[in-house]
């Protein structure tokens, strides 16, 4: 019965091995070899404790457990600190030159929820492959049967998108000057009564710059006249007759 047991062990774990491969522990990867040196050693320690035979030995191998596992958790601190570090710099570069995946990725890592699941690479047949350098050449096969296809028998017709867009180019007609002239008067009257300071909305910067171009092309340069400050006067509801320049910077 010995022998059968034995033998049935043995087909066992090569069949495993030779399917599923040996399992692979998977150490951190800011984890020195220091460190792991000193895991290592702790772990001798601890098989000291279990082989030990009298109450003595045991208390001594006991202390020496103590102290390894006092000097791998300080070690494993000092590994972690410098990791943080490194991905703080990591970072700061990457926002520095708008690198936004590394940034990502980086912020992801430092937050403590950043991780890849691996899946195993399958042959055709759906069986999985262990060893690295068939996993390679599989992927080899794979990409090269996916870029070098044939094209396909009924290519769709796909519609050119429109270029043009509707946007109004027409001119700003009176109502919408005046209405936005208001309305940049208003709130810069507010501003100033609140922060002494005007800001202008983006909407009073676009119609500025419609405004100017269109009395540009109407007036050329006509801005510095009197018969132009009075037109802009009456539109926006606030007809002087001081049009001077400094009354004119004032109202502005």
């Amino acid at each position: 019965m010995g022998d059968n047991w034995k033998s049935i062990k043995e087909a066992l774990t090569s069949t495993c091995q030779e399917v599923l491969g040996l399992k692979k522990h998977h150490h951190k990867k800011w984890i020195s070899i220091e460190t792991l040196d000193k895991i290592k050693e702790r772990k001798n320690k601890k098989a000291a404790i279990n082989n030990s035979r009298t109450r003595a030995e045991k208390v001594q191998a006991q202390a020496e457990y103590t102290e390894a596992n006092k000097r791998v958790k300080r070690s494993i601190r000092a590994d972690k600190k410098k990791y943080v570090e490194e991905l703080a710099t990591t970072a700061e570069k990457a926002a520095r030159e708008g690198n936004m995946k590394q940034l990502y990725d980086t912020t992801k890592k430092l937050s403590g929820k950043y991780s890849k699941p691996e899946k195993p690479v399958k042959d055709k047949e759906g069986n999985p492959i262990t060893e690295i350098q068939q996993q390679r050449n599989r992927w080899v096969e794979h990409f090269e049967e996916l870029l070098n296809r044939l094209a396909p028998m009924n290519p769709p017709d796909i519609e050119a998108a429109h270029t043009d867009l509707p946007i109004d180019v027409n001119p700003p007609t009176k109502e919408e000057i005046r209405m936005d002239t208001k309305l940049q008067h208003y709130g810069s009257s507010l501003n100033n009564q609140w922060s002494g300071t005007r800001h202008y909305t983006s909407t009073s910067l676009i119609m500025n710059r419609h405004l100017t171009v269109w009395i540009g092309g109407r007036y050329e340069n006509f801005y510095d006249t009197t018969e132009f400050l009075r037109r802009l006067s009456i539109l926006s509801g606030t007809h002087t007759t001081d049009y001077s320049a400094k009354s004119c910077m004032e109202d502005s």
